[in-house]
């Protein structure tokens, strides 16, 4: 049985949360002004590689530790019947649609996209000034 990367046992959990992230469709990305972001239940992804490649589904589960996500849709059959849900790793997805009922993710997305649109050429601006003074 596979356990935990050697690499990650002695990361705190908060800093572990933040690893289990995946890429933003094109459309989100132009929305909000970013390439990834964490997954959180809630969110709608797709598979973008391995034997369930292509196929959509609502998370339903992530596993911080092994950083993989459980998804609704994608299922295997035991051997002795029944059906158990695959860990797909979140490196592997894509983000479709967002889980925006969190107030404080919703909250940080907008404020990522309104501060970096309107403030990056004011102090792009600032550091040209401050620049110029210095070389006078």
């Amino acid at each position: 049985m596979r356990g935990i990367n050697p690499k990650l046992i002695h990361i705190p959990k908060h800093q572990r949360d933040r690893m289990v992230g995946a890429v933003l469709e094109e459309s989100l990305r132009k929305q909000y002004g970013r390439r990834n972001i964490r997954v959180v239940k809630g969110d709608s992804v797709r598979v973008m590689r391995g034997e369930y490649k292509r196929v959509e589904g609502k998370v339903e589960k992530v596993n911080t530790e092994d950083a993989t996500l459980r998804i609704e849709g994608i299922q295997r059959e035991k051997i002795r019947g029944g059906q158990v849900k695959v860990p797909i790793h979140s490196s592997n997805v894509m983000v479709i649609s967002l889980n925006l009922d969190d107030d404080y993710r919703s909250s940080k997305l907008q404020g990522a996209t309104k501060g970096e649109s309107a403030a990056a050429p004011e102090k792009r601006e600032e550091k040209e000034k401050k620049k110029e003074e210095d070389n006078e």
